[in-house]
């Protein structure tokens, strides 16, 4: 008798066809790679940049991973020895910043609960979606290396996490130190240049006037987005080469609210063709002011706490005015602008188009602050990449994003790795009195 003729469909059915051939590809071995054939098979080996175990996978991650798969299965299939390291991100930020919602959902914070109570809850969570985001790969047909999936919470991992800390530290390239970095109020904890994104925004320029101390009928006008910084100011800047300011180096100007008196100096990080050529120095509100004071040996008082407050905090006493103590920064904003007013300090208010960072969890207003955290120090790490580039070592494919790499790599700051956070790795470092 002759088969039944039936028709074959008009497209691909993936879920049926793959869902009964995926689970004898991983019980055959066809995924795993042998380190004993590496030897005469030339080696080929991705590592998942592994998502973060906040949800389940969206679109951006299933294409992410396609590509990784047709890499690897064409590899495997051209003889190599391919290797696909599958694996998931603990997410530090990211997967406290969604569990605190859920508490906050609850009318509670993790302070209600306490540390050990909130991290047991945070891998409750975490056990549930890892383990569906691994899933979810597979019934993509990811033809990962399942034997050697990875957690980057892992003993495993976490050890790693250590050893390369320490050895940092010996090397020199691992310190602790007071700079300028990126706050989230909200989050409470520092963030990494990755970690605080630009977002561009419709914000205003003020013009300000400092009368001379010794002359208040002169004066010199700075433009600033963030006139509630001013009460930290420490000094004025302008270009030395700016014939319009030099006879006024080394002059002081009074802070029009606080009645501080503060320098005018002399540095060619002030660029005289923006705004009116003088720029007000905060140190501990801005990285690249940071960097002038340190040059020049100024103070640098806080006057923004932690949660975003204005108050006077280190090295700042009698800058901060009883009204505004204790003000959001954003409304501290406002009643500074309508008091530099009165006091006609404020010379004119422009639109200006800028990018701000934000927190990439919580979109919260980045704060700039000095604060005492780890660093690695990133000039000889990024030396060596910009080497590796340059003798051809490392190539970067389309040759157009070459510049972008090597932009990034020369102007990079050194890099805060501390959080203060609960969920996640923490600082191998111990204090005996």
């Amino acid at each position: 008798m002759t088969a039944p003729y039936s028709e074959l469909p008009t497209t691909y059915e993936a879920a049926a066809t793959e869902g009964a051939w995926y689970p004898q590809w991983t019980e055959h071995g066809v995924f795993t790679a042998n380190p004993d054939r590496a030897v005469a098979r030339e080696p080929f080996v991705i590592v998942i940049p592994p998502p973060n175990v906040t949800a389940v996978l969206h679109m951006g991650h299933g294409l992410n991973n396609t590509v990784q798969d047709v890499l690897i299965r064409w590899r495997r299939m051209a003889g190599d020895e391919a290797l696909w390291v599958p694996g998931t991100d603990h997410a530090g930020i990211a997967t406290q910043n969604v569990v605190e919602k859920q508490l906050a959902a609850q009318g509670q914070t993790r302070f209600d609960l306490g540390r050990e109570p909130f991290v047991q809850r945070v891998a409750e969570f975490v056990d549930k979606t890892g383990g569906d985001i691994l899933n979810q790969l597979k019934s993509i047909g990811a033809s990962a290396d399942w034997s050697r999936t990875a957690y980057t919470f892992s003993p495993e991992l976490s050890r790693a996490v250590r050893e390369t800390f320490v050895r940092l530290h010996e090397d020199g390239l691992v310190y602790k130190g007071h700079r300028v970095i990126h706050w989230c109020p909200r989050c409470g904890t520092s963030l990494s240049d990755e970690e605080a994104e630009f977002n561009d925004t419709n914000g205003k320029l003020y013009h300000l006037r400092y009368v001379l101390a010794d002359d208040p009928s002169q004066g010199i006008t700075v433009a600033t987005t963030r006139p509630e910084t001013m009460l930290g100011d420490v000094a004025v800047a302008v270009n030395p080469d700016d014939e319009r300011y030099q006879a006024l180096i080394g002059k002081e100007v009074v802070l029009p609210l606080n009645g501080v008196r503060i320098p005018v100096i002399g540095d060619s990080y002030t660029d005289p063709t923006f705004g009116s050529g003088a720029v007000k120095i905060t140190p501990a509100h801005d990285a690249n002011d940071f960097d002038v004071g340190k040059r020049h040996n100024l103070a640098m008082p806080v006057i923004i706490d932690a949660e975003g407050v204005v108050r006077e905090m280190e090295g700042a006493a009698g800058r901060v005015p009883e009204s505004l103590v204790g003000l959001d920064r954003f409304a501290a904003r406002k009643a500074i602008v309508t008091l530099l007013e009165d006091a006609g300090a404020l010379q004119k208010i422009e639109n200006h188009a800028h990018s701000v960072r934000h927190c990439y969890r919580c979109d919260t207003v980045v704060e700039p602050r000095l604060s005492n955290q780890w660093f690695v120090k990133m000039q000889p790490l990024a030396d060596k990449a910009l080497a590796a580039l340059r003798t051809g070592e490392l190539r970067i494919l389309p040759e157009r994003w070459e510049a972008v790499y090597v932009n990034w790599l020369e102007g990079i700051r050194d890099w805060n790795i501390s959080r203060q956070i609960w969920w996640g790795h923490r600082v191998p470092v111990w204090y005996c009195t």
